[in-house]
């Protein structure tokens, strides 16, 4: 497969191993000319294909490939040829994989799309149907843990859906009848009514599938590096070996010249510093999708944030407990009871309940007669204790009972109250925590250049803004869709815009943005296929090492191209006035091309301050 897919590869490596063969066998002259006549076959097809780009108003490196392995092949050198065919044929095949491994978006999205629903007959049963033929004002029923296939109105008096896929928010949303929700969003532990008021091809789900593609059609194509002084580098070796020609009236004086031309420095010193750079990268367990990546990083102006599993980590946990002002039972008594209740409830807060129990080192006890109200709570026996766990009535407080009535709750925190046979025993305190590291990031961040930093996030205002405090962000735009957050990207002026987030909610706009930074330690797989660099672990540190390690690759990048095209324009002057003969100029430009390239392998390693 891998053979059809790139053919010159192929025949590369086999034209490699039969010269090697012969050299092995004492007989290496045999080799010279069937190695440079493929070379030249090469050649002719790069000159194809560079009249095309021409053509389609693109240049690049094919001028200076060619010439290339003309000049080498012309003074004998055919190894030096085919090792820049090979490195010519093996890029193309890299840049195939790139583009078809960005295809992967699409599918993920599509294969997480909602497929079927339950539509509601005259009969007044269910049946099942595609989502693509679900009308508008159908009615549909949503069974628990389903996805809500079109965007509807709730028909169902209480229900409880979590729209983390869509909104980015974490804690769970309680519905009613006449509440409007979006296609994409997750069920409760309740069947739901709703009524369709879109077709599934304008819900909001596929409108994320649509942005998606959208963004990434229309994404600028990344310019490499070494383009930006591939035509002037090229034109100046012309211009030497022209004039060399004409000073000395010697044709053999621009083979001596163009042998020293070699675009090594270019061709590989470059490429071999984003690698290193990439590797580096991954070190620290951030995979780059490739070496465009860190060039836009480089000159980063804009670093745009998703809050939810970004600022935060994406789930609730259990942040404090609060007895009943008092009352008989203690925080550790309330807590292991109410995790007790809770442990085989698939709520979204029942599983913080119990792993904080279970973190203070509390027996989880056994429970029994378990009952699940959809909107209200959990009611169980725990121990011989009647325990109910969820809304303040559930949990039997009383309205003017202290504590109970009227908590006045940080943005973001939410309260979980607990009933014990009967009676109002106190309330659990959840939050979806700051990332202990997010501030340190935004300040190294904003330190290192990057001139503007905001906050994009589906959740409410307030909310947004105590995140926003508390890691140094003053741009905060809330309650957006994963449209508006495209928009946001698209038009911020001071570019590039690196986007950070997670979730499928985010895959839109980590697309349209310049550079997409995907959470993808326990992301969706459409925000890391979206995303061009991805964090592989549970921290937002890697998205300051990542931009760190993107400035120094370009700048070990830069300066490998300067050494190696200075020590060429010096050699191809000397070599111009014949103090250079073509078989001494393909040494020393191997030479040069040894001394870029390591010197872009420093790109490996961390600079000695940063350590």
């Amino acid at each position: 497969m891998a053979v059809r897919a790139y053919p010159w590869v192929a025949a590369t490596l086999a034209v490699a191993m039969v010269g090697l063969a012969l050299l092995a066998l004492g007989r290496g002259e045999y080799g010279r000319w069937p190695l440079t006549a493929f070379v030249l076959v090469v050649a002719v097809n790069q000159l194809v294909g560079m009249i095309r780009e021409f053509a389609a108003g693109e240049y690049g490196l094919d001028i200076l490939a060619i010439l290339a392995i003309v000049s080498t092949a012309a003074v004998g050198d055919y190894w030096a040829s085919l090792i820049v065919v090979l490195m010519i044929t093996g890029g193309e095949a890299l840049e195939d994989f790139a583009s078809h491994r960005a295809n992967r978006t699409l599918t993920s999205l599509l294969e997480r799309a909602p497929s079927r629903a339950h539509r509601v007959a005259a009969s007044g049963v269910a049946q099942i149907v595609a989502a693509s033929d679900v009308a508008v004002g159908d009615e549909l029923v949503v069974l628990p843990g389903e996805i809500v296939p079109v965007d509807g109105t709730v028909l169902s008096n209480n229900g409880s859906i979590d729209e983390a896929s869509l909104t980015g928010e974490p804690m769970p949303v309680s519905v009613g009848a006449g509440d409007q929700i979006m296609s994409g969003a997750v069920n409760g532990a309740a069947a739901l009514r709703l009524r369709a008021t879109r077709v599934a091809a304008e819900s909001q789900y596929q409108r994320i599938v649509d942005l998606v593609r959208e963004a990434q059609a229309s994404k600028a194509p990344m310019v490499r590096l070494a383009n930006k002084v591939a035509v002037p580098f090229t034109a100046v070796a012309l211009v030497i070996a022209g004039v060399a020609w004409v000073v000395s009236g010697d044709p053999a004086r621009i083979a001596q010249v163009l042998v020293v031309a070699t675009p090594c420095p270019l061709l590989i010193a470059a490429p071999v510093a984003f690698l290193a750079g990439m590797s580096r990268a991954a070190r620290v367990q951030v995979v780059v999708k490739g070496g465009g990546v860190l060039e836009i990083l480089a000159r980063l102006r804009t670093a745009a944030f998703d809050k939810t599993g970004t600022l935060t980590h994406g789930h609730p946990q259990v942040v404090a407990v609060h007895p009943q002002d008092d009352g008989p039972h203690c925080a550790d008594e309330l807590l292991a009871l109410a995790a007790g209740a809770e442990q085989f409830s698939g709520h979204v807060m029942a599983g913080p309940i119990v792993a904080a129990a279970q973190g203070r080192g509390l027996a989880v006890r056994a429970s029994s007669g378990v009952v699940e109200q959809a909107g209200h709570g959990v009611a169980a026996q725990v121990s011989g204790r009647a325990v109910r766990v969820g809304r303040r009535a559930f949990a039997g407080a009383a309205d003017g009972e202290a504590g109970a009535s009227s908590l006045h709750l940080p943005a973001g925190r939410l309260a979980v109250h607990v009933g014990i046979d009967g009676k109002y025993a106190g309330w659990i305190e959840l939050a979806d925590e700051v990332r202990a590291e997010a501030a340190g990031v935004i300040a190294e961040l904003r330190g290192g250049g990057v001139e503007h930093v905001m906050m994009l996030t589906g959740d409410g205002a307030a909310t947004a803004r105590v995140i926003a405090d508390a890691v140094g962000i003053d741009d905060i735009r809330a309650g957006l869709l994963p449209a508006d957050k495209v928009d946001a990207v698209r038009g911020e002026s001071r570019r590039p815009v690196m986007m950070v987030g997670d979730g499928i909610n985010d895959a839109p706009v980590l697309a349209a943005a310049d550079v997409g930074v995907a959470m993808g330690a326990a992301g969706a797989t459409a925000a890391s296929d979206s995303a061009d660099a991805v964090i592989m672990v549970d921290s937002l540190a890697g998205v300051a090492r990542l931009v760190t390690i993107a400035r120094q690759t370009v700048r070990v990048a830069k300066q490998s191209i300067g050494i190696g095209i200075g020590l060429s324009v010096v050699l191809m002057l000397v070599a111009g006035a014949g103090a250079i003969p073509a078989v001494v100029g393909a040494a020393l430009q191997e030479l040069v091309d040894l001394t870029s390239i390591l010197w872009a392998l420093r790109a490996l390693r961390a600079p000695r301050a940063s350590r």
